[in-house]
């Protein structure tokens, strides 16, 4: 496989054209660098720093492949994943800013990798403060604590045994977060995930996915600045 041009710093959205829509309006010298599997990539200049801004795809899974690929063989030193989750937590609404702290899970792939023991993958705390600084900076609340990814995108309600998460204070519930952490964690580089609100399990009220895709400028905004001002 030949190398292309990833910078050490990656936004990683799940979406593809979130990764298109991401570098034609914040990015400058934009290069596309991947398209293979139908997954775009794109290198340009951000805050006179070079960034790449990859899409992820979908579930575990996938994030797994694309955090491998860009710690191991591009030697990225920060990932921070940005995308959409659900909640059924009160005093969490659609559009609220999520940090995860930690990862629960309900996939079985770390169970596979520590022998059947439980793993705690969590973000990297420098990493995480600086997104809560700079959140405070360009005056964008957050919300920091425990997300839930899950393997199975319609597994939760708001009515079953499922609502242990939310009384344990999960904020959130994604497809990614624990894969990128247990990652990061493998490879000793950084990581974080933030998310929007999209879509709440309790009203099923949602974005449309074109909101999902255009209106996520807050988010987008922090994950970009705070990549800008972290230094390793």
């Amino acid at each position: 496989m030949s190398k292309v041009n990833v910078a050490k710093n990656v936004l990683l959205p799940g979406d593809p054209k979130r990764a298109e829509y991401i570098s034609k309006r914040y990015l400058s010298n934009v290069e596309k660098i991947d398209e293979e599997h139908g997954i775009n990539g794109y290198t340009g200049i951000y805050a006179g720093k070079e960034l790449s801004v990859i899409g992820s795809g979908m579930g575990i899974p996938s994030v797994l492949l694309a955090a491998n690929t860009l710690y191991d063989y591009y030697d990225v030193e920060t990932i921070i994943r940005i995308g959409t989750c659900g909640t059924a937590q009160e005093g969490v609404n659609i559009g609220d800013i999520l940090i995860a702290l930690g990862c629960s899970t309900t996939s079985g792939i770390n169970r596979n990798t520590f022998d059947d023991r439980l793993f705690c993958p969590v973000a990297d705390f420098k990493l995480l403060s600086t997104a809560v600084e700079v959140a405070r900076e360009i005056g964008v609340n957050v919300k920091v604590g425990n997300l839930l990814s899950t393997d199975l995108f319609y597994e939760l309600t708001a009515d079953t045994k499922n609502n242990l998460w939310w009384d344990f204070g999960v904020l959130g519930v994604e497809m990614e977060g624990a894969g990128l952490y247990t990652e990061a964690m493998k490879y000793n580089r950084k990581a974080l995930m933030i998310c929007t609100v999209s879509d709440s399990i309790i009203t099923r009220v949602g974005m449309t996915p074109k909101q999902r895709e255009t209106t996520l400028h807050d988010m987008i905004t922090l994950g970009l600045n705070t990549i800008e001002g972290f230094s390793c």
